[in-house]
């Protein structure tokens, strides 16, 4: 085991994916020279050099464009756009070309490309640097869309992508980049491989290099429970799983479904854990109308209705541009409080908060 931040788990899975296979390179904005935004690309210039790690200039149509024409060609370009808000000015590249041109040649040619971009509020960063808009790429088919939680998520989810033959979104929210969590010892043989190949790399690059690439479009139950379920996906999984364990303190036992994957969506895990459970609330980043959240719970209406002791409850951002000040951003966006808040309001519906009381007095 080794405890590493989401930040590190990101760039030495580039580095070793880049070790593993030629055709990986990376493009995007100050990747190089500047070592990235957030600094994901640290030292992977000076290792791998500009023919593989090439800055770009400020337009992002430009060489998300020049990524999908490599990415026809046999090459797997990992893209970095600065922000998801950046990708905005992309989306005719990303909706109209990457995502359609599997289908619109009839299968003869792929665009196994990976996009990576961070979003999320909290940073003080402005109501247009602050945005999720993960549901405008999850709504359109020929895309995926991962949002992984911890940094042995991200490692795996990122492996999976860039392997991936179809072109996949891999979102990071701001505020996951120095939390930390701990690698799991694998047992891939990729490992070995790196090591022969000349990795050079830290027991945690060794650790990262076994890690399995993990099953895009499969959800986690990262915590079993049977009183209610708590859904939720990149930095809100994080925080269902805080309200799982102060919920526990209580005597509450919440199942927390960590989603992964946006699309492909993993029905399957969330039905089978709201008929475990008979209610749930989902909690996301985004805003509530129209939402990720919305999803879900047609998903649950659909496939565990006659279950259900209580309606879904959603968690959200509330319905604004997310406001720069600190005290007004912090209201805006979902806590801890607020999913808890939800959580036990829907348990009351149910009567079993009431129950769970009783047996604890």
């Amino acid at each position: 085991m080794a405890l590493v931040t989401y930040r590190q788990a990101l760039r030495d899975t580039l580095r070793a994916e880049m070790l593993r296979d030629e055709n990986v390179f990376l493009m995007g904005e100050e990747i190089g020279l500047f070592e990235g935004s957030y600094k994901i690309t640290e030292g992977l210039l000076k290792e791998f050099g500009p023919r593989r790690v090439r800055d770009t200039p400020i337009a992002e149509e430009g060489f998300v464009g020049a990524a999908i024409g490599a990415a026809m060609l046999g090459l797997r370009p990992v893209v970095e756009i600065m922000t998801i808000n950046f990708s905005l000015l992309a989306l005719d590249q990303i909706v109209n070309h990457a995502a359609k041109i599997y289908g619109m040649f009839g299968g003869q040619c792929s665009v196994p490309m990976v996009i990576r971009t961070p979003g999320g509020g909290g940073q003080q960063l402005g109501a247009t640097h602050s945005q999720n808009v993960e549901l405008f790429y999850s709504f359109i088919p020929g895309l995926k869309v991962v949002a992984p939680s911890t940094p042995a998520e991200a490692s795996a989810m990122l492996k999976a992508a860039i392997r991936d033959d179809d072109p996949v979104l891999f979102l990071e929210n701001l505020a996951l980049y120095n939390t930390k969590g701990e690698l799991p010892a694998g047992t891939s043989s990729d490992a070995g491989a790196a090591v022969a190949g000349g990795s050079g790399g830290s027991s945690t690059q060794m650790l990262i290099d076994s890690i399995e690439p993990a099953e895009i479009g499969r959800a986690a139950v990262t915590r079993p429970g049977t009183d209610i379920t708590i859904i939720g996906y990149s930095r809100m999984a994080q925080v269902a799983a805080e309200v799982a364990e102060t919920l526990a303190g209580e005597g509450i036992s919440a199942e927390v479904v960590d989603l992964r994957s946006l699309r492909p969506l993993d029905r399957e895990t969330i039905v089978e854990s709201v008929r475990r459970t008979g209610c749930a609330v989902v909690a996301e980043d985004d805003w509530l109308t129209y939402g990720i959240g919305a999803e879900i719970a047609a998903t649950i209406q659909e496939g565990a209705f006659d279950w259900l002791d209580a309606p879904v409850r959603r968690v959200a951002m509330a319905e604004v541009p997310l406001p720069y000040a600190k005290p007004l951003e912090l209201a805006a966006l979902p806590s801890a409080d607020s999913l808890l808040t939800a959580v036990r309001a829907t348990l009351r519906s149910t009567g079993r908060l009431a129950a769970l009381e009783t047996t604890r007095s």
